[in-house]
């Protein structure tokens, strides 16, 4: 099996190829005007017989960047009349309580672009008004003359029964719109969130689907799948007509492969840390990778289930700068991959980056195993510049970039675990990404976390982990019933629609039924509650609600009525996986990679570290802090009072040495 991952960020992309049982990586600038560009070009670099690679799994941000940079296509919505405004509308939630000047992020859809039509399903799912094919063929030469590339079609009741939607979307045949349904996209009731959802799969979808036809031209003939936020994989075609599915694709990946390697390292409760250019994700795998169908982006509430990650803008391009106060601040703007940090050569803002190199725990003979070249004396220079402002030595500066930066991914860290009732001292800290490794040990330190995963090739973690992705498709229906009014037998009928739908898509992914893996989901509440709590669908399920709604909440009723208000399935099918090779232990002497010592500044006094090139260390190799590990796309600190061990799939496992308190 030879198998191509692919991972597109906002400042690098990623290569790992899987051929003859081994593993080769490549990383370079990702080309933010085309990222085509730079995914044809690794492919170029990676692949002497492309002819015999036989899937290619790709991770990419392009919808993502779409929908924050405000650069997807130009959409309307199709509503009922008298709800042309719920997606400005919104909801009365205050995230910032007792903030005065409250900014609401624009709605994707400008009023102008808003249509009501005569129509109207009732919450029985009964058309009462039926869809005037005039009254659409009317609004269509509007968007014809608005040069509307997208639609979404978004009828009140449509999860009961889309039959208006359907005949809505028929009229659009053969007319150059992407059309969105919201009975398709998310057939669950609450109205803003349905239309949020289906509104932001019209904004991203035909970016989505440009870019992605380009790469199918270069990829013709090949498997070519695309990562979900979900952790799973379809085919590209499939992901073209929802790409709200892709939001969170690269970061998923991820999540996945730290999951699988976690396991092999012993150690099922993680917590993942992964740092990249422009952002940090973490989540939380209590012995299982979480999920969520609750998720917002950019203040829009986006209803498709996703990997429960939470998402900072904290990154290598972070931008560190002084605010009104004389205060340092540090992010969330990035400088991304252009013009990059002021090492790069050609930007001018001082970035997390630089801070690392101007400390010294990065070195310009190491960027990219030597390949990138950079430039410290710029960094420098912009270092002595700054901190001149705020008078501070650049030292202290230096220092205190990485404090405030550390500070801001603690919060993160501490949001996935202690505000949702987990203890870190529990969990292993998972960290990946090109940054990951320069910040995770102090991190694990603050949360008392004792373990530290650290995998070869971090900086190429994600596409790393596509190599472990099954192919997954998400279905859910609102059903809104008394769990007292309803029989068991008749609650699994219920989900016999779903399972059909399962198998007909799946057969589109070249999938045989035999093959598929259904997963039952049920979301449930007490009666007179506004939220549900998603429990897996058996005769317990129940019971198995009352229990997890005290773990959440420290109190069940369990005399009271229940409600189940969606139900939701998920399709698998378990991909053929990677197998690593275990290697054998070559002794703890670590001195074959050994580089040199170097000084660095940390915490603002300056310690020397022994430096090893990470390539040369081995399976039993054990490494004392002060150090630092270079590897071709990732740097890790180990600070002093830290020892790293490298495990058998070469893995570095960091632990703090035993009697070091501090």
């Amino acid at each position: 099996m030879i198998k191509l991952c692919i991972d597109t960020g906002g400042t690098f992309t990623d290569f790992v190829i899987f051929r003859d049982g081994k593993i080769e990586v490549l990383k370079i600038l990702s080309t933010p005007d085309n990222p085509a560009n730079a995914v044809i070009s690794g492919v170029n670099q990676l692949s002497e017989d492309f002819s015999k690679i036989e899937n290619i799994v790709y991770g990419t941000t392009i919808a993502t960047n779409a929908f924050l940079e405000r650069k997807g296509a130009k959409t309307c919505i199709i509503t009922t009349k008298g709800f042309e405004d719920i997606i400005e509308i919104g909801r009365q939630n205050r995230p910032d309580i007792y903030t005065f000047y409250v900014i609401k992020p624009s709605p994707l859809v400008p009023e102008s672009l808003r249509f009501g039509v005569n129509e109207r399903t009732n919450a029985r799912g009964e058309v009462e008004k039926k869809i005037n094919p005039d009254e659409i063929k009317t609004i269509i030469d509007i968007l014809k003359k608005n040069k509307v590339k997208s639609a979404a079609i978004c009828f009140l009741h449509s999860y009961k029964n889309s039959k208006n939607e359907e005949m809505v979307a028929k009229l659009f045949e053969n007319i150059d719109i992407h059309i969105s349904c919201s009975s398709k996209i998310i057939p669950e009731y609450r109205e803003y969130e349905r239309f949020s959802t289906t509104v932001v799969n019209s904004y991203v979808s035909p970016v989505m689907s440009e870019h992605l036809s380009e790469l199918e031209n270069k990829f013709y003939g090949k498997n070519f799948y695309i990562m979900k936020s979900n952790g799973g994989m379809v085919l590209s075609s499939t992901i073209k007509e929802e790409a709200v599915h892709s939001i969170l694709s690269g970061p998923s990946a991820g999540v996945i492969g730290a999951y699988e390697m976690g396991k092999l390292t012993g150690n099922k409760n993680i917590i993942t840390f992964d740092m990249g250019g422009t952002s940090t994700d973490v989540s939380i795998c209590p012995g299982k990778i979480l999920t969520t169908s609750e998720s917002e982006f950019d203040g829009f509430p986006v209803r498709v289930p996703i990997i429960d990650i939470y998402s900072i803008g904290a990154g290598g391009g972070s931008i560190a700068k002084i605010d009104p106060g004389g205060a340092l601040n540090v992010g969330p703007e990035s400088a991304g991959a252009d013009p990059g940090p002021v090492c790069y050569g050609k930007g001018n803002s001082v970035t997390v980056t630089d801070a690392n190199l101007f400390v010294g725990k990065l070195d310009k003979d190491f960027f990219l195993g030597g390949k990138m070249k950079v430039y410290p004396e710029k960094t420098v220079d912009s270092m002595e510049k700054m901190a001149a402002k705020m008078g501070l030595k650049p030292e202290k500066l230096g220092a205190g970039i990485l404090q405030v930066v550390n500070a801001n991914m603690e919060r993160a860290l501490s949001v996935v675990s202690v505000k949702k009732g987990y203890d870190p001292s529990r969990f292993a800290l998972f960290t990946f990404g090109g940054a990951g490794g320069l910040h995770a040990v102090e991190l694990a330190e603050k949360l008392k976390i004792p373990v530290i995963i650290s995998p070869k090739n971090q900086g190429i973690f994600s596409a790393f982990g596509m190599l472990f992705t099954d192919i997954i498709k998400d279905y859910s229906l609102t059903v809104l019933v008394k769990v007292d009014e309803i029989q068991l037998n008749d609650l699994k009928n219920l989900y016999r629609p779903l399972i059909e739908k399962g198998i007909i898509d799946m057969k589109k992914e070249g999938i045989k039924k035999e093959n598929i893996i259904f997963e039952l989901f049920a979301d449930l509440r007490y009666s007179g509650q506004s939220f549900e709590i998603t429990i897996p669908f058996d005769k317990n399920y129940i019971r198995n609600f009352h229990n997890r709604h005290y773990e959440l909440y420290g109190y069940s009723f369990k005399n009271k009525p229940v409600e189940l208000v969606n139900i939701r399935l998920k399709a698998i099918y378990k991909t053929r996986k990677v197998k690593l090779r275990k290697n054998k232990s070559c002794g703890k002497n670590p001195s074959e990679a050994y580089i040199k010592k170097k000084k660095v500044i940390f915490r603002e006094d300056s310690i020397f570290c022994s430096v090893y090139r990470r390539e040369l260390l081995k399976t039993g190799n054990r490494i004392t802090g002060p150090a630092l590990i270079y590897e071709y796309s990732s740097t890790t600190f180990i600070p002093p009072g830290y020892i790293a061990l490298i495990d058998e799939f070469e893995n570095m496992i960091i632990t703090k040495l035993k009697g070091n308190f501090n």
